[in-house]
């Protein structure tokens, strides 16, 4: 994570970011946002301190990235499944080769353990090898049965969309980001990508390592900013929406999509509900939850480092109360202490901590 310049803390008051400021700088590069855009400060849930500063992108921004996107998009189209599967694959490497960095880059943005952040890792990096290796096969014309049998025939080919919009929430910040792009530039699409930004310097070195491993300029363009104004006009203006994040926001997504009669594709929240019987055994009920949804990275309620709920839970009342009470009884192993310790790696978002820790 460091440069060969070392830059005095004395002077340089990005001496303390956990991304060197020359590094930094290249992310930034990487965004579109006007000369005089604000910037935000990422900081790591894991210490509080800041990880990098990054620049804001307004409506005007994404417009522009839009527009990019489409004029690189045609020439990126006119290019060979060979030509395309060579980045994907070079891509890989670079993931594979590089993947200490990334590690700490997931680390230090998500608060993950080291074994989740390798997933992260080992996701991109195989999703970037299957996309190469099969989507010719996926996207190759094929023949299926007219509409009159013998006397007609239909052929299907498949054409890309043009700009794909990528909203990507922040609990995967390399994977969500990465791999659904992978696919849309192996079929001859353009991105313009809108990370969480929670997320967004793992993502920015996602990007940069596309650029690295060939991706010609423009055909993936970032914007960052709120969901709600930047993520919503990339919603608004691209040609195929990609979205992962909360069901209230998907269905919003799901209206400015059929308002302008555009595919899109959804990944909600909602769906990771643990349901705990009245008999059932806590301590092996806990053990199977936490590790099926602590992946999520959303656990709501912890007792004795496991999990017994989460954000969206269908739990036994007597069973979530019990569990509750030991907490707060077995005060030398077990309480609010442990439960902050289990859970500081867990949230990226300093309040949603709070509010857990209220609710215990």
């Amino acid at each position: 994570m460091t440069s060969e310049i070392i830059a005095d803390p004395e002077l340089d008051p990005t001496a303390t970011y956990a991304v060197d400021p020359a590094r930094a700088r290249r992310y930034a590069g990487r965004v579109v946002a006007s000369p005089t855009a604000q910037t935000f400060t990422r900081t790591s849930p894991l210490t509080g301190g800041p990880i990098a500063a990054l620049p804001l992108s307004g409506e005007g921004d994404v417009r522009r990235a839009v527009a990019g996107a489409r004029a690189a998009q045609a020439r990126w189209a006119a290019t060979s499944f060979d030509e395309r599967r060579r980045v994907l694959l070079r891509f890989h490497d670079l993931v594979l080769s590089h993947q200490v960095e990334l590690l700490d880059l997931v680390q230090i943005e998500s608060g993950k353990v080291r074994k989740q952040a390798f997933e992260e890792v080992l996701d991109t990096a195989l999703a970037a090898r299957y996309y190469g290796r099969t989507a010719e096969s996926h996207l190759r014309p094929r023949k299926v049965a007219g509409a009159y049998p013998l006397l007609t025939q239909t052929r299907v080919h498949h054409r890309p969309k043009g700009v794909v919009g990528i909203v990507s929430p922040w609990n995967y910040p390399l994977s969500l980001a990465i791999t659904d792009a992978l696919p849309a530039l192996m079929a001859g699409n353009a991105v313009v990508l809108r990370p969480d930004q929670q997320g967004s310097v793992t993502a920015l070195a996602g990007v940069e390592l596309l650029h690295e491993a060939g991706l010609p300029e423009g055909v993936l363009q970032v914007v960052l900013g709120p969901g709600s104004e930047t993520g919503q006009a990339v919603v608004d203006s691209t040609d195929y929406v990609c979205y992962t994040g909360s069901t209230a926001t998907g269905r919003r997504v799901a209206q400015s999509a059929a308002s302008r009669l555009v595919s899109f594709s959804m990944e909600l929240g909602g769906k990771n509900s643990v349901y705990i019987a009245d008999d059932a055994d806590l301590d092996r009920a806990g053990d199977l939850g936490d590790r099926g949804v602590g992946l999520v990275v959303e656990p709501h309620l912890v007792g004795e480092r496991r999990t017994v709920g989460t954000d969206y839970p269908v739990v036994s009342g007597l069973a979530l109360v019990g569990a509750v009470r030991l907490m707060r009884t077995r005060s030398e192993d077990v309480g609010v202490e442990v439960v902050a310790h289990a859970l500081l790696g867990r949230f990226v978002v300093r309040a949603d901590l709070l509010g857990i820790l209220r609710e215990l």
